[in-house]
């Protein structure tokens, strides 16, 4: 399925009914009085969060909602039937933004979280309420009011415990296949994956966590560039980077250091607090070096970068130094889950 992060809706609430100007006429009540009742309120528009869903694509082929219109009172006092709201299934993770505002109206991040997105018109009021003791047979009753009417941008930010950085081929899908049973797309040639892709890394029976394989950043992805700016939103739940380097470019001529840096650059002028994010440096295709070569090439780029957060040494294809780093990232998330609690216990 072709993963769609953001669409625009149009929600209209319901119209609430019109109130009704109506007379008790019945035998031997010669002086009924007015009997008209309310309208019904106008139906509300609601987002759920649905787990069951990973993408935004059916918002591409239906971008109007309406919710029902608020039924007419009636005689007799009676008011009319509430128009059904409408509850609308998003994914996880999603953003509902206000486009005529560009406010924040909510985040959906838990399965059956629900918001109100537009709220319906109230009804309007029957005759009987405009009796009075100068005014015993009222005409008249007041419309319904209309129904709040939006344009939304939904924005879908995965939810993700690990976030994998790197320039396109970096490694970064056979990584996320090596390590869970995801299966993105690989090829040889750059932006081999388009959309992000969640695995799950299983430890043990009840130790796991989800890993997004995020498309490749270029030099100029937070001003538009290629692919990244459409994803780089996606980071921003994570709560572990692992930053994917090619160690040993085909071409020779690509610096390693550079490309660290160029997306750390990218990063900070997207949001800076991703910087101050646990980011993890994975350095990848050890296999394409002789042996002897591939430790002291690694330290060298460390050392020239100053890198003092943990480095990996990887050869994601045959899966050589995997394993090691996500008992390390299990252990991160166990320590900071525990960490949580005890500050919650006080």
């Amino acid at each position: 399925m072709k993963f769609v992060d953001e669409a625009e809706i149009h929600v209209h609430a319901g119209n609430g009914g019109n109130g009704c100007a109506s007379f008790r006429r019945e035998k031997f009540i010669p002086f009924g009085g007015p009997d008209g009742g309310d309208g019904g309120a106008g139906g509300s528009v609601f987002l759920v969060a649905d787990e069951n869903l990973n993408t935004l694509i059916d918002f591409r082929h239906q971008r109007v909602y309406r919710a029902g219109r608020g039924e007419n009172g009636m005689s007799r006092q009676m008011h009319g039937k509430a128009g059904e709201d409408l509850t609308i299934r998003v994914p996880v993770g999603t953003v509902v933004v206000n486009i005529d505002t560009d406010e924040i109206i909510g985040d959906l991040t838990g399965h059956g979280q629900r918001l109100k997105v537009a709220q319906g018109g109230d009804g309007g009021l029957g005759n009987i309420h405009f009796k009075s003791s100068t005014n015993r047979a009222p005409r008249k009753a007041t419309s319904g009011f209309p129904g709040e009417s939006r344009e939304l941008r939904l924005e879908l930010k995965l939810l993700a415990d690990v976030g994998l950085l790197g320039f396109p081929n970096a490694g970064k899908s056979t990584f996320i296949r090596a390590v869970s049973a995801a299966t993105p797309r690989v090829a040889d040639y750059p932006f081999t994956t388009l959309h992000p892709n969640l695995g799950v890394v299983r430890i043990d029976t009840d130790q796991s966590f989800v890993v997004a394989d995020i498309p490749g950043l270029i030099e100029g992805a937070a001003e538009g560039a290629g692919l990244g700016i459409q994803f780089l939103k996606h980071v921003a739940r994570t709560s572990l980077l692992l930053h994917l380097v090619d160690m040993a470019p085909l071409d020779g001529e690509t610096d390693p250091v550079a490309q660290v840096k160029a997306i750390e650059a990218e990063l900070k002028q997207f949001d800076p607090e991703l910087l101050k994010r646990p980011r993890w440096l994975v350095l990848n295709k050890a296999d394409l070096l002789p042996e002897d070569e591939r430790e002291k090439t690694a330290k060298a780029i460390v050392k020239r970068l100053k890198w003092k957060a943990p480095w990996f040494l990887v050869s994601a294809i045959g899966r050589e130094g995997t394993w090691p780093i996500c008992l390390e990232a299990q252990k991160f998330f166990d320590e900071a889950r525990r960490e949580e609690r005890e500050a919650r216990e006080g």
